[in-house]
């Protein structure tokens, strides 16, 4: 859903209740388009998220402390100086747009306390912060609006702070019954949903089609049916009366909304949420860590795409050398027959026609002579081209071999960046790569002293602890040195993923239930994480060999049992 009028009149109303008084402590920004107030209130301490990234823009009170630059970005040293210190008036939503203005009593240049705003414009792609005066009159912005940008509205320091040019839609608040009739009636086969996204602010797709599902009727049928509907819904906003609402598809939240949703049916759950701060961390939470993860990692996702895309190359180049040197055995045996018939061979001769002794029914064939040499030197040449096809032939399948297992590499590389988390897991996936020989097409780590991450560990339900690499330098060390030999391993068959080991610690053997919530765990952290009756390899670690040379995260076994489960996460301890 997208954060419409109504989500951020609600969200207002919280945050003005919550926040009217706090104290601004500190301000930070861990990323250029989030800003982060500690807040100090009567009832504790509390963090304020403001973001205005294109994608995901929301605003809502977090329980989660992100890493912050070393280096503060110039908006935030801006903020520190006009907010550090200052009291929170007020929160609200002017004029029911996707705008949400924070009033501050804060210092001055001289120290004296005056009026100051701050506005949070959740407007998608067009999503900014503005700092401004008592005047409205501009201090700074997050991301400067020149003429070059935009001929309507400018947004420059010195400049007057003025609202989002108007649509050419209706406010919902204190709509008229009359035209909202007036409307249907011209438009009898518009459908409801889209009837009430053409001609009113502010609504989601979401919360038009909960009209229209609450409704059950279309607008031409209708529209007083719609109408009860609609009004409904614009009450519970006039008198703030919110339901913070998610959906769920399976474990993943796919809506939010400040109303209950029963549109939705299947396999999709809906939860409330006792504030609808919780309702946007829960939701905006995995979806920031991903695009954020992904911003990080933009060097190493090209590097990654990039060595695929030259392996594949090579490959296709080694192979197709490769089926031409099937034809070394045709040279052999044209450099024979030349042998065999050089009494009746002369220099001079580009083409001579024998008989095939290493045919049965002794056809005569046709060879292909160099005229310029003499017959014996055509005979050795077919035989340097046979020798060089054998060579090449060997090598090749060594080469061949050697891309496979580096693009087996790769592919596990790409695998860990999907799922990595963190400035610190990236790091370590970078100092991975650099070890690898990838390190002249990379940035490099972070400097100091490398910060190892922990594996991702469980517990089945027989209480056994699994560890679950996720790189694949943390792959090697819970196989290969944190295991034990009477440890189980588990692993996706024949795809990139985390290994797995089920440490029995002395304990009796495990259940069927133990092995099976381990191979779903592996199943899990994999490539095929999306699939069902996912194939999962599994042995004793005893078993395991890691071949000597062989890139991160690479082991061979032989003994094996593989089962089929269901990808599944496991509560971390």
């Amino acid at each position: 859903m997208a954060f419409d009028a109504g989500m951020v009149g609600a969200i207002a109303h919280e945050l003005n209740e919550k926040l009217s008084g706090a104290r601004v402590e500190k301000v930070y920004q861990p990323e250029k388009d989030e800003l982060v107030l500690a807040l100090h209130t009567g009832a504790g301490n509390l963090r304020l998220s403001i973001s205005a990234g294109a994608s995901n823009p929301h605003i809502g009170l977090v329980s989660v402390q992100k890493e912050n630059p070393s280096v503060p970005f110039p908006f935030c040293v801006f903020a520190r100086k006009h907010l550090t210190g200052g009291k929170i008036l007020s929160v609200c939503q002017p004029e029911f747009e996707r705008v949400i203005e924070i009033a501050f009593d804060a210092r001055d240049e001289m120290g004296f306390y005056e009026k100051k705003f701050l506005y949070a414009e959740i407007m998608g792609k067009y999503s900014n912060l503005v700092l401004t005066d008592r005047d409205k009159k501009i201090l700074g912005v997050l991301r400067p609006v020149d003429f070059t940008t935009s001929v309507k509205r400018q947004l420059l320091s010195g400049l007057y702070y003025e609202m989002p040019p108007k649509q050419d839609k209706l406010s919902p608040i204190g709509f008229s019954e009359e035209e909202f009739l007036s409307l249907a009636a011209r438009k009898p086969d518009l459908a409801t949903d889209r009837f009430l996204t053409q001609h009113y602010l502010g609504l989601s797709s979401l919360v038009a089609r909960e009209v229209a599902f609450r409704s059950a009727d279309p607008v031409g049928a209708d529209p007083r049916a719609v109408l009860r509907a609609f009004s409904s819904l614009v009450e519970r906003i006039v008198s703030h009366d919110y339901c913070p609402t998610l959906v769920f598809e399976g474990t993943k939240p796919v809506e939010f909304s400040f109303i209950d949703i029963a549109q939705y049916g299947g396999d999709f759950r809906v939860e409330h949420r006792e504030t609808l701060s919780q309702v946007v961390e829960e939701y905006f939470t995995e979806r920031d860590n991903l695009e954020h993860s992904k911003k990080r990692a933009a060097d190493l996702f090209r590097l990654v795409a990039n060595a695929r895309g030259r392996l594949q190359k090579k490959l296709a180049l080694q192979e197709e050398e490769l089926a031409a040197c099937k034809e070394k055995d045709s040279y052999k045996r044209t450099g024979d027959l030349i042998i065999a018939n050089l009494y009746q061979l002369k220099r001079g001769m580009t083409r001579a026609e024998v008989i095939d002794y290493y045919d049965e029914a002794m056809p005569k064939v046709v060879l292909e002579l160099d005229g310029r040499l003499t017959p014996s030197q055509n005979a050795q040449r077919y035989f340097k081209k046979y020798s060089k096809a054998k060579n090449a032939e060997r090598e090749l399948a060594l080469q061949i071999a050697g891309a496979r297992a580096e693009l087996l590499y790769i592919d596990s590389v790409s695998d860990s960046l999907e799922r990595a988390v963190g400035q610190s897991e990236l790091d370590e996936i970078r100092r991975e790569l650099t070890e690898a020989g990838y390190g002249a097409r990379i940035r490099k780590a972070g400097g100091g002293k490398p910060l190892k991450t922990r594996p991702y560990e469980a517990v089945t339900s027989g209480g056994y602890r699994l560890l679950c690499g996720k790189n694949n330098i943390q792959n090697d060390n819970i196989t290969l040195k944190l295991a034990s030999k009477e440890d189980w391993w588990f692993h996706v068959k024949n795809a990139p993923g985390s290994h797995v080991v089920m440490l029995t610690e002395g304990k009796e053997e495990p259940g069927e239930k133990d092995f099976t919530e381990a191979a779903a765990l592996a199943a899990y952290h994999s490539s095929l994480s999306g699939g069902d009756h996912v194939a999962v390899d599994y042995t004793k670690v005893r078993y395991i060999r890691k071949p000597g040379g062989a890139k991160p995260g690479f082991v061979t076994y032989t003994t094996y049992w593989t089962a089929y489960v269901t990808p599944a996460d496991r509560k971390s301890e």
